[in-house]
């Protein structure tokens, strides 16, 4: 090699390449187009995935704790992360509705439905 195609060395061109990327955040951060948000409303949890098992199926799981947990919030499943348990979602479908987190009776009617007794004796 010449002396002209050897001018720069690889260190010094990866640590040139980090500088630049460390200063590009730094420029970012200062003019303030990175946007830090504290609102912790409508951010998402996690994605999760319900799998239907079928009598008899296995089902590989991983071992691994997923370091989430549910629990039972006015009614609806809502997912809280343990190492902040402040920090609650409630478990929506796909068409933002909210999982319980019992199957209501079907013997139990709603007050709403329900005919009035004493509506049926006035008149």
């Amino acid at each position: 090699m010449s002396e002209s195609e050897n001018r720069y060395s690889a260190r010094a061109l990866i640590l040139t390449a980090i500088i630049s990327i460390i200063g590009t955040v730094l420029a970012l951060e200062a003019s303030g187009r990175i946007d830090h948000s504290d609102n912790k409303d409508n951010v998402p949890v996690g994605d999760f995935q319900a799998i239907h098992l079928k009598p008899g199926e296995e089902f590989r799981m991983s071992r691994k704790s997923s370091e989430l947990h549910a629990v039972c919030e006015d009614g609806f499943l809502a997912i809280a992360a343990d190492v902040d348990p402040s920090f609650r979602g409630i478990l929506v479908d796909y068409k933002n509705r909210g999982v319980r987190c019992s199957r209501p009776s079907p013997t139990a009617m709603d007050l709403a439905t329900k005919p009035s007794a004493e509506g049926n004796n006035e008149q």
